[in-house]
Parts: C-alpha cells; sequence; structure tokens
C-alpha cells in the first residue's frame, strides 16, 4: 500500500506540473491541449513517470511528446525551485490514453443503443394478479 507521503508528493507534483506547461516555450506543446492527468513516483523518489493526455491526431500527440520529453531538465529544475525534496526525481512521459478509451466506450454504447429494437412494456391483462415486487419484505 502507497505511503501517504508518496501520495502527497505525486499530488504535488501533478499540480505544480500542470502550473509549469503554459511556461513551456516548445510549439510542439504550446500548440496542444496538453494535459497531466497522473504522476507515479517510485518508493525511492528517484523516478516519476507524468501520464499526460494530449488532444490531436497521433502525429500531433506524438509530437507534443516529443516536445515533453525535450524539456524534462526545464520541469525537473522548475520542479527543484517549488518542491523541497532531497532529490528531484527523473521525469518520463507516458501517453494516457485512457479518456480516449472511455470516449469510444461510449461511442460504442450509443451506437448499441440507436441499433437495439424498441420493445414495447407488456400491459398487464385485466382482473389478472398483480406483479410480484422483486424484493422480499421480510418483516
Amino acid at each position: 500500500m502507497p505511503s501517504h507521503r508518496l501520495d502527497r508528493v505525486r499530488n504535488l507534483m501533478r499540480q505544480v506540473t500542470s502550473q509549469l506547461l503554459p511556461e513551456l516555450k516548445d510549439p510542439r506543446v504550446q500548440l496542444r491541449v496538453v494535459t497531466i492527468t497522473d504522476v507515479e513516483v517510485s518508493p525511492d523518489l528517484r523516478h516519476a513517470r507524468v501520464f499526460v493526455s494530449i488532444y490531436g491526431s497521433t502525429e500531433e500527440r506524438a509530437e507534443a511528446l516529443q516536445g515533453l520529453i525535450s524539456a524534462r531538465g526545464f520541469l525537473r529544475r522548475a520542479l527543484h525551485d517549488q518542491i523541497t525534496l532531497r532529490h528531484i526525481p527523473e521525469l518520463s512521459f507516458h501517453l494516457d490514453e485512457s479518456l480516449d478509451r472511455g470516449m469510444r466506450v461510449s461511442a460504442l454504447l450509443e451506437q448499441a443503443r440507436a441499433q437495439a429494437p424498441v420493445v414495447a412494456p407488456v400491459e398487464p391483462e385485466a382482473g389478472s394478479a398483480p406483479p410480484l415486487p422483486s424484493t422480499v419484505d421480510a418483516s
């Protein structure tokens, strides 16, 4: 189970890194919508995996990811200025595709709903007994 300190460091790194993104001068990053979705920190605080969501085509995502990789040094120095840790973790950037998968699943569900046949509810016949309750009352 992760410690509370790791959770605090992880959340602080995600917050500070998100605030630093607008300061990047690289047009590969500036021209894209880049969001830090999560940060995983190793238990020894030497390495951090930064997960990013980038809006755009596959090529635009790859370019923005390369821009972030080239800005690692700047980001690490800026983190050092804002976070008090003995060692600032080495940053590695990874594309977070969970939002894309969620949107794809939503689209598939909508498509399935649109193609599903519409079934009218069955009305009970006049004089028949009311339907049984779905739960049993134990009182």
